[in-house]
């Protein structure tokens, strides 16, 4: 059984050649034989057309968002894990990780606002004696992300300088909060100004150590009070905190720092068209975030069709599979979360989450996940790719950030194709397919001028994925259960 694993012989094979109109591959096969493997043919376009065949059509001149990139969040617990290992080994994981050029170029990365339930401890970044206040901030330090999460992002900069990064909080800390504790409970409304401030001296103190924050969203799942760390926003109190403290209070300090609301999942599309409503409020917000753990992901669209000046981002959603199984279930996953995500017009994918040893730890014990697999796994300087790696890895290496979507038949759409009558030799029919029955697929254009499709075969069946771009055609055929990234040159 030949399996060939990316990393082992990339810079080989990233030296082949790409010929115009030429169709190379990267896929992974359900039986693991191959991951995330260059394949060694290639198929040309050419005018030969199957009349039986339904084509997905490329059409550059429909374009839609442009992506901002595919990656994952940096918890405390990732960081954790990153930060114990050899000095060489972690070098080594992440330029394979975050290295655009010779590695599977992860391009976007989420952080904790202080901790989330991916720690070993709930803190924030001014905790104080109980029952004590600190309306100045004067106890206000990085001290806890300093000892990994800072050092671990310095790292992955010096790797990659260009990666966006976007700060999500779980929690303010307890004293600003009418409960008292980590998990659940209001923000005090006494408390939304400082709180405003609290966001801008961590944007700062970040900038400080070589971070730019590109973008906060106001609180990680804020209809769930469940996890620890965890507090409930409504709609209405986000509208009131945006509109008369974080918006002013960053536009004050003259942050470019993007704002996003919601960052919850996909049952609520009316939570962020609710902050757009308030034009006040509306003004001081880029976007709206989006899990996949309840709803549809059409919600997206929804918003965006309702409000297409804001931007969708897609912030979390868990991908995991048992240790040691001999199949890779990758098609559902590529299909919904790469696929489904950004034909819902997110500009990216961030996926939960980048690291966890082998017992999934850390976590926090009361409201913490406990099955919450990384990207990979830490065992000492040991690594172990998990199926979430690869379902980034179809995306981040060949759809850099700039890459626009751009049109391609999606399954069920319309499909026409010209046949030849069977009576009359030479003489063309039309023939329309209401349903087009074509594999699951995006397609993007590069800032470099490739063509990128990304198709899931989520069938028991071999595929066969017809493509007509320009007036040309090509064949190719993708094993069950396996998911396929196809690139060719536009021109």
């Amino acid at each position: 059984m030949r399996k060939l694993f990316f990393i082992a012989g990339f810079c080989s094979l990233m030296a082949a050649p790409a010929y115009a109109q030429t169709v190379s591959a990267w896929e992974t096969k359900a039986d693991r034989s191959e991951l995330f493997a260059l394949q060694p043919e290639t198929v040309d376009f050419d005018y030969k057309r199957n009349e039986r065949s339904a084509y997905i059509v490329v059409d550059p001149a429909q374009s839609y968002q442009t992506m901002e990139g595919f990656g994952f969040a940096l918890t405390g617990g990732s960081a954790e894990h990153l930060i114990k290992m050899t000095p060489s080994a972690r070098h080594e994981i992440l330029q394979e990780m975050f290295n655009p050029k010779d590695g599977v170029g992860f391009s976007y990365i989420r952080l904790t606002l202080g901790s989330s339930d991916l720690n070993s401890f709930t803190f924030s970044y001014d905790d104080i004696e109980e029952g004590k206040e600190d309306f100045k901030l004067k106890h206000f330090s990085l001290s806890q992300d300093l000892k990994d999460v800072v050092p671990v992002m310095q790292e992955i900069l010096g790797i990659n300088p260009d990666i966006p990064v976007m700060s999500s909080p779980w929690s303010a800390p307890v004293w600003m909060k009418e409960s008292g504790n980590i998990r659940g409970g209001k923000l005090r409304k006494d408390c939304y100004q400082v709180y405003a401030e609290y966001f801008v001296k961590y944007v700062q103190a970040m900038e400080k150590e070589g971070i730019h924050i590109d973008a906060v969203t106001i609180q990680n799942e804020p209809l769930n009070s469940r996890n620890t760390p965890s507090m409930p926003w409504d709609p209405a109190d986000q509208i009131e905190f945006v509109k008369n403290n974080l918006g002013p209070e960053f536009e004050k300090a003259g942050l470019d720092t993007d704002i996003i609301v919601f960052d919850h999942n996909c049952d609520r599309p009316d939570y962020a068209l609710a902050i757009y409503n308030d034009p006040d409020a509306a003004r001081y917000v880029t976007g709206s975030a989006y899990h996949h753990y309840r709803g549809d992901l059409s919600a997206m669209k929804y918003v965006y069709e309702a409000r297409p000046d804001k931007k969708i981002y897609f912030t979390e959603q868990m991908t995991t599979e048992r240790p040691g199984m001999d199949r890779i279930d990758i098609a559902a996953p590529v299909k919904r979360l790469i696929i489904g995500v950004t034909r819902n017009w997110s500009s990216n994918v961030i996926l939960w989450n980048l690291a966890a040893d082998p017992l999934n730890d850390p976590h926090t014990d009361n409201g913490g996940c406990s099955m919450c697999q990384g990207a990979i796994t830490i065992d000492g300087d040991k690594v172990t790719r998990n199926l979430a790696y690869y379902v980034i890895a179809h995306a981040s290496k060949l759809v850099p950030p700039g890459s626009k979507r751009i049109f391609s038949t999606a399954p069920g759409e319309r499909s026409i194709s010209i046949c030849e009558d069977e009576q009359h030799p030479q003489m063309w029919r039309t023939n329309v397919i209401e349903k087009a029955d074509v594999p699951d697929n995006v397609t993007f254009l590069t800032p470099q001028g490739k063509i990128v499709m990304i198709v899931s075969n989520d069938s028991w069946s071999r595929r066969e994925v017809n493509i007509q771009y320009n007036g040309k055609f090509a064949r190719v055929r993708l094993a069950p259960g396996s998911v396929a990234t196809y690139v060719w040159d536009a021109e």
